[in-house]
């Protein structure tokens, strides 16, 4: 049973609360979370096998994610020239608008845990990408 880093009131009664931490990453920079409300919150694992991908896409709010393991190599204009890549215990912003793509082009498993917090009645991921803001 995992408790550590979770506070409870010294005088709590009944049994504590079990928590068990899926994944963790790192952020260097700054995160921002703009989304107008009312608000949707979904928490997703995401596995993509060798050679595979996301799909182009955009998201009308954001999402906040961790490379719980493998290699997420990124494509979108917000990098300088176009792609990042993301390991193990790296996380990982995606803002509203613009299109992009994840690929596993590494030779294991990806398995991302990502939270979309999204306009209500919008999708966590839009294909339609004359939907999205910014070009494609």
């Amino acid at each position: 049973m995992a408790t550590a880093g979770f506070c409870l009131p010294s005088d709590a009664a009944g049994p504590a609360p079990v928590i068990n931490e899926v994944a963790q990453g790192t952020q260097t920079g700054p995160v921002k979370v703009s989304v107008s409300g009312p608000l949707q919150v979904l928490f997703r694992e995401i596995t993509i096998p060798p050679g595979g991908t996301t799909g182009k896409h955009c998201h009308h709010g954001q999402l906040v994610g961790v490379v719980k393991s493998g290699t997420l190599t990124h494509y979108a204009p917000v990098y300088p020239g176009g792609v990042h890549v993301y390991r193990t215990g790296d996380s990982i912003t995606e803002g509203r608008g613009y299109v992009h793509e994840g690929r596993n082009e590494g030779s294991d498993p990806l398995v991302l845990w990502a939270t979309y917090m999204t306009p209500e009645g919008k999708p966590p991921a839009e294909t339609d990408l004359d939907k999205c803001d910014r070009p494609h």
